[in-house]
């Protein structure tokens, strides 16, 4: 593939759309450099999915223990929480999977270079920082991600005033926090630091929390929040920040009135943009979309041939997963490996709060705008599940979206303990086309949770057992 250049393929950025798809490159024969001024692994591994999953590891283990303890005869009382024990933890495992990324990285003789990167062309990029030089390849990865997006009105100090990537190093907990935002990062917060002890309060504009989501799932996580002591301001519109004293008041606007809040700390929670600064695209011409993203095709082409784009800086879903298989399928297509193009319905997204929330494909809203009244939805509650009953875990339910004519899944979601896990086999349905009728004739061993995947496709079936 390569011609008189340094490599077949250089690759921007190190995170999981960049790493996964520079060693799928190096397994395909070709020659590659990755090119990060951070440490490998992206936002994800190093300030995202993987500490975060740490801390709420941490925080379901509180909650168990006070919540269910009794029930197994174990006595909590005397039990201390030290938050910084937690973030030393998670900030271990960061470390570990960082230089696990990177032995990967060189076990397959790909070539790290640490420094920024701009395009000086189609193909070239040059490299400023510790490993600066000027590179030139057949072909450009650009996989550099997203970082928390601030309203420009907003003065982040790290203190009283933060985001996700300042909560990952702070080692105390507030004792009243506001989270604007009620999306992923901030459910998955607002559930740490309200176990740790903090009284949290959840402001959003939409009127539900996770925005997007089937509505029946966001009601129930919204009504257990509730239920943890976890304030929620919904349909609320964020307006004004004061931090000029000891503690920050709010100000957000609800219906027809103005009203205000005043806590300890502010974390701001409500986006995310990418990371196109100082890449050079303008010079050679990469397009944008109007938000910002860069422009591409199914193949992941961007607007210059030998450029291509994935994850988060090529807009979509923002998901680590996402741009994993992104960056694999760009690599084949570049390589001539003809696949199909990757159907955004297929990808599952999942919040790792208690309880764990997890989807695939449509919500019931959205399918029944496309299909009408062809939709059925089959419902299985965890109340009716042995297993679930037996961990004193019984709250949730999976719910499958199905066309009513053919029995296909066309969205499925789940509430619960173990939701993130139990997606994978509703993820596989889809992508296999089963419908509803395989998965009720499929044996699921007896008692797991995942036999409320079984009950629910029975029970879109129309011949539900024991839901």
């Amino acid at each position: 593939m390569a011609g008189q250049s340094d490599f077949d393929l250089a690759v921007v950025g190190a995170g999981p759309g960049g790493y996964i798809a520079a060693i799928r490159a190096a397994q395909l024969g070709l020659r590659v450099a990755v090119i990060d001024s951070e440490r490998p692994g992206g936002v994800c591994l190093n300030w995202g999915c993987i500490p975060t999953k740490s801390l709420l590891t941490g925080a379901e283990l509180v909650e168990s223990l006070r919540q269910h303890g009794a029930a197994f005869g174990i006595n909590t009382n005397g039990i201390t929480l030290d938050y910084g024990r937690a973030i030393d933890h998670s900030r271990r495992v960061a470390d570990r999977l960082c230089q696990g990324v990177q032995s990967l990285l060189k076990r397959n003789r790909i070539e790290l270079l640490r420094g920024r990167a701009q395009l000086s062309g189609a193909n070239s990029v040059d490299v400023s920082g510790s490993d600066a030089r000027s590179i030139e390849a057949t072909q450009i990865l650009l996989a550099t991600g997203s970082r928390e997006w601030v309203p420009p009105d907003v003065a982040v100090d790290g203190k009283r005033i933060f985001t996700s990537r300042e909560a990952l190093e702070s080692r105390s907990v507030p004792g009243r926090l506001l989270i604007v935002g009620a999306g992923a990062v901030g459910i998955e917060f607002a559930y740490v630091y309200a176990m740790y002890g903090a009284r949290v309060t959840v402001l959003e504009m939409a009127d539900q929390v996770l925005p997007g989501a089937d509505a029946e799932i966001s009601k129930a996580l919204e009504k257990e929040f509730r239920r943890k002591g976890i304030e929620m301001l919904l349909g609320c519109r964020f307006d004004k920040i004061d931090s000029s004293s000891d503690e920050v008041r709010v100000i957000y606007s609800r219906a027809d009135r103005s009203e205000e809040i005043a806590v300890d700390q502010v974390l701001v929670a409500v986006g995310r943009r990418p990371s196109t600064d100082a890449l050079g695209l303008e010079r050679v011409g990469v397009a944008l979309d109007e938000r910002g993203f860069v422009r591409v095709d199914e193949r992941h082409r961007t607007s210059i041939a030998t450029i291509a784009a994935v994850g988060d800086v090529a807009g979509g879903a923002l998901l680590a997963h996402k741009a994993s298989e992104e960056g694999i399928a760009a690599v084949e297509h570049l390589a001539g490996i003809e696949r199909p193009p990757m159907d955004p319905q297929r990808i599952p997204a999942c919040i790792y709060a208690q309880p764990q929330v997890a989807s695939i494909g449509l919500t019931e809203a959205g399918a029944r705008e496309r299909h009408g009244d062809a939709v059925r939805i089959g419902r299985f509650p965890f109340a009716a599940s042995g297993k679930a009953v037996a961990a004193d875990h019984a709250s949730g339910f999976v719910k499958l979206v199905v066309n009513a004519e053919f029995g296909e899944i066309l969205g499925a979601h789940v509430i619960g303990v173990g939701a993130t896990e139990l997606i994978a086999e509703l993820s596989l349905a889809m992508q296999l086309e089963a419908t509803t009728a395989e998965v009720a004739r499929t044996v699921h061993a007896h008692p797991t949770l995942s036999e409320a995947i079984w009950e629910a496709a029975l029970s879109a079936e129309g011949r539900s057992l024991t839901g």
